[in-house]
């Protein structure tokens, strides 16, 4: 299975409840703050609702 990797890129300070607690559980914690997750459809659409605060990478 391929991974990704996704950077908080912009704060979600500010932002709709839901869009912030889609970023805590993809684990990301402060700006530039990089994890690595399995590609998978689940984690695809968490990203696709915060594709404007983050950066995704294919490893």
């Amino acid at each position: 299975m391929s991974k990704i990797k996704i950077k908080l890129v912009r704060s979600p300070h500010g932002r709709k409840p839901s869009q912030r607690l889609t970023i805590k559980a993809l684990g990301l914690r402060r700006l530039n703050h990089t994890v690595e997750h399995n590609d998978t459809p689940q984690i695809r659409g968490m990203i696709d609702r915060v594709r404007h605060l983050v950066s995704v990478e294919e490893l």
